[in-house]
C-alpha cells in the first residue's frame, strides 16, 4: 500500500465522520425542522444556541441510535436518536443539557433515548453541575413497547437521586404528556411557554371518552392553566427565547449543587442604604392592604426580585434576589390578596420553595404580614391542616441562615409558622407597626369580653376601645420583644442594611438535624 492510497483511506473515514456527523445536527430532515418553525418552536440544536454560551456546547452520543425493529423502526434510524445531550456553559459555569428533537420521530422515548438522558444525569451527579432539560417529545415510543417504559423509569429513578444534590431545570417547550410528566415534576423547577407548551396525564380525546367533556390542548395543560390554577409550572415565558433567558438567570441563584454557596455578585447598591419610603409604607388603619412587593424591592440590591409562582397562590410571595451581593431566597405574606392569609395552595407553594432553598444553601428571608389560616369548610375539607403542616416542617428542618422581618400582623398559629424565633429562626426582626398576639385584637374582644359587650349601651364603641387596649397590652412588638422572642424592632428604613449584616454574620452557621433516614414530611 502506497502513502498515497493511505491518505486517500484517511480522508475517506474523515469524510465519514462529517458526513455522519451532519446527519445528526440536521434533525429530521428540512420538511418537519419547516413544520416546527411553523408551529412557532425552535429546534432542539437552535434552542441550545440560545441557551448557552457562545461555542460552548460540547455533544455526546451524537452516533447513538435506536436498536428497535418494531413495526419498520429499523428504516427510521437517525444518528443521535430523538435526543440531543451533552455539556456546556452558562456564565462561564458547567451545566449538563438535553434537548429533545421533535422532527425525529416526533421526539419519542426510546430506550437508546433514554440511555442518553441517563448517561448526562450521571455525569452531572459526578461532577456536581446542575441539569437542564428542555422536553419536546410525543412521549413513550410506543412501537418499543416496555423498553421505553423502561427507559422512563431509568430517569425517574436519577430525577429522585439527584433532588438536593443537583439543581434540576424543566423547560416545557411543546408537548409533554402521559408518564413523561413525571420527570419535569421531579425536578426543582418547571418553566412552560405560552401557547405551544401543555403538560398532561391524559389528553383530550382520553377526556372526553371517560368524561364525555369537551375540552382543549390549552384548557386541559397550557401553560396559563398550570402557573395559575395548578401551581405545576412555577414560571411562564411568552416565547421559546423568553424562557431560556429565564432558566440563564435563575440559575444565577443557585449553586453548582448542595455543597456549595449561591455565586456572590458584588453590587454598587450601598448596604448601608437607608429606605426612608419604608417608614410610611404600611398603613396606619391595620385593615387596609399595601403591596408587600414594593417592600421587597425597595430592600433588595438595585430592586432586582426574580419571582418564582407569581400566578400560583398570590396571597403568599416567593422568589430570588441579592442582598449585599449573597443570593437570598424571599418569603413573604401578600396583604394585597386575600390579606396575606395562609390557605392549601399557599403554604405548598412556599413550602417546597423553602425546602429548596435550604436543599441548596441559600438564606432565607421572611417578610410576615399574615392574619391567620384561612377559614372555612372548603379549606379544611381539602386538608388545610396537613398543607400548613408542611409549611412548618419545611421551616422547622431548613438549616441556612433564616432571618424574619415582622412589618404588621402576626396572628395564632401562622405566627408560628413564618419562621418564628421559636423554629429556629436565626434573627427575627419587628417594625414598630407589628402585631403579634394569638389572634386580631378585634376577635379578641369579642371572646374575651362577650357579656360586656352584649350588655353594653354602645357595644361598638366599647368593642373599639376594648381593641385598642388589647392591642397595646397583648399585639404590640415591645411584648413579644420582652420575651425574647423579638430580637429588634427597628425602624423600617434600617431593615436593608440590618439584614446584609445579618447575612455575613451567620453565613457561616451550623445548625444539625437529628441523626435519621429522613423524615416523614406530612404529604397529602
Amino acid at each position: 500500500m502506497t502513502v498515497d492510497q493511505i491518505d486517500q483511506q484517511q480522508v475517506s473515514k474523515i469524510e465519514l465522520l462529517r458526513q455522519k456527523r451532519a446527519l445528526s445536527q440536521s434533525g429530521g430532515g428540512e420538511e418537519r425542522i419547516r413544520r416546527q418553525h411553523e408551529a412557532g418552536r425552535q429546534t432542539a440544536r437552535e434552542r441550545l444556541e440560545v441557551l448557552l454560551d457562545a461555542g460552548s456546547f460540547r455533544e455526546m452520543d451524537a452516533f447513538v441510535e435506536h436498536r428497535s425493529t418494531n413495526f419498520g423502526l429499523e428504516k427510521r434510524r437517525h444518528p443521535g436518536d430523538s435526543v440531543v445531550t451533552g455539556w456546556g456553559t452558562i456564565d462561564g459555569r458547567l451545566v449538563y443539557v438535553y434537548s429533545q428533537d421533535f422532527t425525529v420521530i416526533g421526539g419519542t422515548v426510546s430506550e437508546a433515548h433514554a440511555e442518553k438522558i441517563c448517561k448526562v444525569m450521571d455525569m452531572a451527579m459526578k461532577v456536581g453541575a446542575p441539569v437542564i432539560g428542555l422536553n419536546d417529545s410525543g412521549g413513550a415510543r410506543i412501537q418499543e413497547g416496555v423498553e421505553s417504559l423502561a427507559g422512563y423509569a431509568e430517569i425517574f429513578l436519577r430525577n429522585t437521586m439527584a433532588s438536593g444534590v443537583i439543581p434540576q431545570i424543566s423547560v416545557i417547550m411543546g408537548p409533554c404528556a402521559g408518564g413523561s410528566v413525571y420527570s419535569p415534576a421531579l425536578t426543582d423547577y418547571i418553566l412552560m411557554v405560552r401557547d405551544t407548551s401543555y403538560m398532561f396525564i391524559t389528553g383530550p380525546d382520553v377526556v372526553k371518552q371517560v368524561l364525555n367533556e369537551e375540552v382543549t390542548f390549552e384548557e386541559l395543560g397550557g401553560a396559563t392553566v398550570h402557573a395559575s390554577r395548578s401551581g405545576v409550572a412555577h414560571m411562564v415565558a411568552d416565547d421559546e427565547t423568553q424562557a431560556l433567558m429565564m432558566v440563564r438567570e435563575l440559575l444565577g441563584y443557585l449553586p453548582q449543587n448542595n455543597m456549595e454557596d449561591a455565586p456572590f455578585v458584588p453590587s454598587t447598591d450601598d448596604p448601608l442604604r437607608a429606605e426612608t419610603d419604608l417608614d410610611a409604607l404600611v398603613p396606619q388603619d391595620a385593615n387596609r392592604p399595601y403591596d408587600m412587593k414594593d417592600v421587597i424591592h425597595k430592600i433588595v440590591d438595585d430592586s432586582i426580585f426574580f419571582e418564582i409562582h407569581e400566578e400560583y397562590a398570590a396571597n403568599i410571595i416567593c422568589g430570588y434576589a441579592r442582598l449585599g451581593g449573597h443570593s437570598v431566597g424571599i418569603v413573604a405574606n401578600q396583604p394585597m390578596v386575600l390579606a396575606g392569609v395562609l390557605d392549601i395552595d399557599a403554604s405548598n407553594k412556599a413550602a417546597r420553595f423553602v425546602r429548596t432553598c435550604d436543599s441548596f444553601n441559600i438564606p432565607i428571608i421572611t417578610f410576615v404580614d399574615v392574619p391567620g389560616y384561612l377559614p372555612g369548610t372548603d379549606q379544611e375539607h381539602h386538608g388545610i391542616i396537613t398543607s400548613g403542616a408542611k409549611l412548618l416542617y419545611a421551616y422547622c428542618e431548613a438549616t441556612v441562615p433564616k432571618l424574619t422581618v415582622t412589618t404588621r400582623k402576626s396572628y395564632g398559629g401562622a405566627y408560628c409558622v413564618m419562621s418564628s424565633k421559636h423554629i429556629r429562626g436565626d434573627l427575627n426582626l419587628a417594625w414598630p407597626t407589628a402585631e403579634i398576639a394569638v389572634m386580631g385584637p378585634e376577635g379578641a374582644v369579642e371572646i374575651i369580653y362577650r357579656r360586656e359587650l352584649r350588655e353594653a349601651e354602645d357595644p361598638v364603641a366599647l368593642k373599639k376601645q376594648l381593641a385598642a387596649e388589647y392591642r397595646e397590652k397583648f399585639a404590640s412588638p415591645y411584648v413579644a420583644a420582652a420575651r425574647g422572642f423579638v430580637d429588634d424592632i427597628i425602624e423600617p428604613r434600617d431593615t436593608r442594611p440590618r439584614l446584609i449584616n445579618a447575612l455575613e454574620v451567620f453565613q457561616n452557621k451550623r445548625d444539625e438535624n437529628p441523626p435519621k433516614k429522613h423524615g416523614n414530611m406530612p404529604l397529602g
